[in-house]
This record gives structure tokens, sequence and C-alpha cells, in this order.
């Protein structure tokens, strides 16, 4: 079965590609040339550059190779999909350009009429024998001196080849999608090297009392440190949660894509993270790929505190963290009973989860709000309708009976450093009593 899959896999992707090099290089051009070779250097090279990018940051091969391969593999990747949503739709112009062409040829050659000679009008009196009762034949030019070995050859001005109508249409949508694509690409890579936006929410509690009305939870997930973002970047979303001035915040997972060896300096920043009452943390799938206990006891010496299926009384709520579900290969899965099983139900809890689907535990341990991450909105348009099949909410806040589920799209970004329709947020939590 996972072969049969892993080959309709492989077929689509051939497909896809097949149909990139054709609509962009071979319908392009009026036949064979280095226009068409270049397309195929390009579409393959790309494709092997995206998938060597993929096995050496999941292989753990050197980090300069990584680093390498990263940038135009994972830029590549973003790019063929907007290449191939940007033909596609070209589909539908194509035919609309060539009914326009062919009508306005058409309307050209009824506005100009072909041109019929006419005979020279016969002198009065003259018989119709006469040489001026015949046609006057059109004057001769004179002959221009032709080339060497060519004498008396007039010199022609040979006729410029025009594209078909067929050609022209191929180049006029190819070219609109590749600059549809690259604007895209591009202001999506801009918008996440420029740092997270804040978003601001406020989240009613019933549980909450009133004197902590007001309460703060910086909410980060999904930086994604690794070969692309690095140590530039953990600063900047450093000094963006600082900035907002929280309470509390809250790391739910995916910090990395990395071992400690090879992004500890990268994520050295964040030991300047400041709040009231401390940086809390929980592992995502990512951290389980790069070295989880490792990671774990990295961000204890940064000051971050984890919670490893554990829960602290903070003096208005409990703040409770599981492990990632990714952790279960390791032995290290989630453990609600652990994490929330003793606690006094009459408190509000809120947990940080980094995945949404780990919402159903949390609404059978009575968890008034969980704080998870783990989609990033789906990242790259139109990945958001994956991403709502595989999770209860995608991004937002959202309500499961009792409890509140409110998803973050993440700081940064996992393979291509792009987001389209899903920018980058660090959302700052407000609490609400009731009471108040």
């Amino acid at each position: 079965m996972v072969f049969v899959f892993v080959l309709l896999a492989l077929g689509v992707l051939v497909a896809a590609n097949w149909y990139l090099w054709r609509r962009l290089f071979r319908d392009t051009t009026a036949g064979p040339g280095w226009v068409r070779r270049t397309g195929v250097a390009v579409v393959a090279g790309g494709w092997a550059l995206a998938v060597g990018a993929l096995v050496a940051e999941r292989t753990g091969a050197p980090f300069w190779l990584q680093q390498t391969l990263a940038w135009p593999g994972f830029l590549w990747l973003a790019l063929s999909v907007y290449l191939l949503v940007a033909l596609v739709a070209g589909e539908a112009v194509r035919p609309l350009l060539r009914r326009f062409l062919e009508r306005r040829a058409r309307s050209k050659a009824q506005a100009v009429p072909a041109a019929v000679p006419q005979p020279a009008p016969v002198p009065a009196g003259a018989p119709a024998d006469e040489p001026g009762a015949r046609e006057q034949a059109a004057p001769v030019p004179a002959e221009e001196p032709g080339e060497p070995g060519e004498p008396g050859e007039p010199e022609r001005t040979p006729p410029v080849a025009m594209p078909s109508r067929r050609l022209f249409v191929s180049r006029v949508v190819g070219g609109a999608a590749a600059v549809a694509a690259l604007g895209t690409v591009g202001a999506g890579t801009y918008g996440v090297l420029n740092g997270p936006g804040v978003k601001r929410v406020t989240v009613p509690l019933a549980k909450l009392p009133r004197a902590a009305h007001g309460y703060r939870i910086a909410v980060v997930s999904d930086i994604h440190l690794g070969p692309v973002l690095g140590r530039g970047f953990a600063r900047r979303v450093v000094d963006t949660i600082n900035a907002t001035q929280p309470d509390l915040i809250a790391v739910v997972g995916d910090l990395v894509d990395g071992s400690v060896k090879d992004l500890g300096p990268a994520a050295a920043p964040l030991a300047g993270l400041k709040a009231r009452h401390g940086t809390f943390f929980v592992t995502g799938n990512h951290e389980y790929f790069s070295g989880a206990e490792q990671w774990v006891q990295e961000v204890r010496r940064l000051g971050m505190r984890p919670l490893e299926n554990a829960r602290t009384e903070l003096p208005w709520f409990d703040l409770a963290g599981v492990n990632d579900v990714a952790g279960e290969s390791e032995g290290q899965g989630p453990d609600f009973a652990k994490a929330l099983g003793d606690r006094d139900p009459a408190r509000a809890c809120v947990l940080l989860a980094h995945q949404p689907v780990q919402i159903h535990d949390a609404v059978e341990h009575g968890v008034d709000l969980q704080l998870s991450g783990h989609t990033h909105g789906g990242q790259l348009w139109p990945g958001n309708f994956l991403a709502a099949a595989a999770n209860p909410t995608v991004a937002g806040l959202d309500h499961y009976g009792d409890t509140q589920l409110y998803v973050t799209r993440g700081a940064g970004a996992w393979g291509p450093p792009t987001r389209v329709g899903a920018p980058s947020d660090i959302t700052v939590i407000e609490l609400a009593s009731r009471q108040a």
C-alpha cells in the first residue's frame, strides 16, 4: 500500500513538472534549442536541490551543506507551487486571448480592402488601339547596384518572421505566470524575514478571578530556527515579544530544525526573553526530529521552564504543558493524567500543547484554554485547506464545549521561508475575568 502511494505521488510530481516545462519552455519556443534545454536543467535542478535540502536536514548532514542547499532548494518548492497555480489559472485565459486576437485580425482585414489595379484613363480622341488606350505600365524603378558577384540584382530586405498566434499566446500566459509566481514568492519571503507581527486576542475565562483580569500571555510557536532562519531572526522574535511587556511567555513547540550543536548559537538570543512570571516551553514534533532531550536541557539553560507533562500553579490559574504526540515514538508522548489529574478543578487552567488535535484530551480533563501552534495557518495558500483537513482549528480562537482553543499561525516558517495567505504572528492573549 505504501509502495502504491509513493508511486502515485511520484507520478503526480513528474506530471506536474513536465507540465511546467511544457508551458514555460516548450510552448514558448518555435523549436528545439538552448531555451528548452535550459528549462530541463532549471526544473530538474530545482527539484534536485529541494530534495537534497530535505534529506540533508533530516539526516543531520554538515550544517554548511544544509545552509547551501536550503535557500535555493526550499525557494524552488514555493516557486514551483505558484508557477503551477498561475499556469493552471492561465488555461482559462488562453482561449479568450486567442479569440480576441482572431477577432482583431478579422476586423483589420475588413477595414483594409485589397488593392485592385485600375486601368489608366484613355485620353480623349485617342483610338482604342493606340498606346494611350491600353493600360499604362507601371514605372519600373531604376535598378540598384547588386552585391558583388550579383550584377544588376536589387538589394532586398528579408521579411521579419512574426510568431504564430498560438506561440504569442503561450509567451504572454507563460510570462505572466512567471511574473506572478516570482512576485508572490518574493512578497511572502519578505514577510517572513521581516519578522512576525503582533496579534491581540481577548479570551474570557469563567473561573478566572477578578484580580487576574487583563493578564497577558505572549504565545509564540513554530519559530523553526534552522539553516535558513538563524540568530538574527531569533533576536527579532525576542525584541517583538519583549515589546509587548507580557506577564508570561508561552513557547508552544517547533522551536528548531536541527541539533543543539548546530543551532545553539542561533537560539542564544532567546535568553533575553522577559516576562513577570517567566517563559514556559513545550515540545513540538520537530523537536523530536532534532534531539528533544538535548533541546529541553538547552532551553532550560536559556532561562525557559520546560513543562514535560507537568503543571505549575500560578497565583490565579494553573498552567500545564504536555509533550507533543510525536514523542510517543520515543516513549515521551503526552500524558494528560500526569499533567492534570490531581489539580483543583475550581481553578482556571491554561494548557500548552503544540498540536490542535490534542484539544479532545484537553476537553476530557476540564481545561479552560488550550494554546497551540503547528498548523502555520497553512503557510502557503492553498495549504490552508490541507491544514483544515488534518486539524480541528487552523488558526484563531475556537470553542469545544467548555474548553477554548487558540491556534497561533507561528512566528517562522518550515521549508520555504515563505508565507502566502497566512502571515506569521506572535499573539498576546489577554485573559478576561467574567467577574470584572
